[in-house]
C-alpha cells in the first residue's frame, strides 16, 4: 500500500512539473517574441531592465529550470535533484512573501516612486517623438494608453504638443480635431491595481500553497529514497 502511494506521489509530481515546464517554456517563448518584435521604452526608468518582455523572459527561465529539476528528480528518484528542487521552491516562496510584505508596508513610498518614474518615462518618450506625432511609437506608453483608454499621467497636457495617436479615440482619430482620452493613466492604473488586489492576493496564496505541496512531495520522496538506500540513482 505504501509503495503504491509513493508511486502515485512520484508520477503526480512528474505530471505537475511537466505541465509547469510546458507553461514556463510558453512564457519564455512569448518573452523572446516580445523582445524581438516590439520596440519597448522603459515605463519605469529606475527599473528599466524589468520591462514586460524581460520580465516574461526571466519568469519563463525560472519556471522552466525549477520544474525540470522537479520532474527529473522525481522520475529518476535522485536525492540531489529533489533536495535542490526543495531549496529552490523554498527560496522562491520566501522571495514572493517578502515582496508582498514590502508592497504592503511601503505602499505610500512606492506610490510616490512610481509617479516620479512614470513622469520621467513620459518626458523621455515625448522627447523621442520626432516630426509627425500622429503615428504610433509601439512602446510601453502606447500599450498602456490603448489598453486603459487614457492619456499621459494626469491628462493630455503632459504630452504638450506631441500627443501620440494612442491617446486618440478610434472613431475620432482621422478628423482634423481628434478627440483624446480625458483621464490620466496614473489614476487609471491605480484603480486597476486596487480592483485586482484581491485577485492578486488569492493568486499569491494559491502559488504559495502549490510551492508548499511541491516541497512536501519532494521531501517525502527524498526521505523514502534515503531509507530504501537508492542513493543517487540515475
Amino acid at each position: 500500500m505504501a509503495q503504491n502511494c509513493l508511486k502515485c506521489l512520484k508520477y503526480t509530481m512528474c505530471m505537475v512539473n511537466f505541465l509547469c515546464f510546458m507553461c514556463g517554456t510558453a512564457v519564455f517563448g512569448f518573452g523572446v517574441f516580445l523582445m524581438l518584435n516590439t520596440k519597448v521604452s522603459a515605463l519605469i526608468p529606475t527599473l528599466s531592465s524589468l520591462n514586460l518582455a524581460n520580465t516574461l523572459f526571466i519568469t519563463g527561465i525560472i519556471i522552466t529550470c525549477v520544474s525540470f529539476l522537479g520532474f527529473l528528480g522525481a522520475l529518476k528518484e535522485n536525492r540531489c535533484l529533489l533536495i535542490t528542487f526543495f531549496i529552490l521552491l523554498f527560496i522562491l516562496m520566501l522571495v514572493e512573501l517578502t515582496v508582498a510584505c514590502l508592497l504592503l508596508v511601503y505602499e505610500r513610498d512606492i506610490d510616490r516612486f512610481l509617479k516620479k518614474d512614470l513622469t520621467e518615462s513620459l518626458v523621455k518618450s515625448r522627447e523621442s517623438v520626432k516630426g509627425d506625432n500622429s503615428t504610433m511609437n509601439t512602446d510601453d506608453w502606447d500599450i498602456i494608453q490603448i489598453t486603459f483608454q487614457c492619456c499621459g499621467i494626469s491628462n493630455t497636457s503632459d504630452w504638450k504638443d506631441k500627443v501620440p495617436k494612442s491617446c486618440c479615440r478610434k472613431s475620432q482619430c482621422g478628423t482634423e480635431q481628434p478627440v483624446y482620452w480625458k483621464a490620466g493613466c496614473y489614476n487609471k492604473l491605480k484603480v486597476w491595481f486596487e480592483e485586482n488586489f484581491l485577485v492578486t492576493g488569492v493568486g499569491v496564496i494559491v502559488l504559495c500553497i502549490i510551492e508548499v505541496l511541491g516541497m512536501c512531495f519532494s521531501m517525502t520522496l527524498f526521505c523514502h529514497i534515503s531509507r530504501s538506500g537508492l542513493g543517487y540513482k540515475l
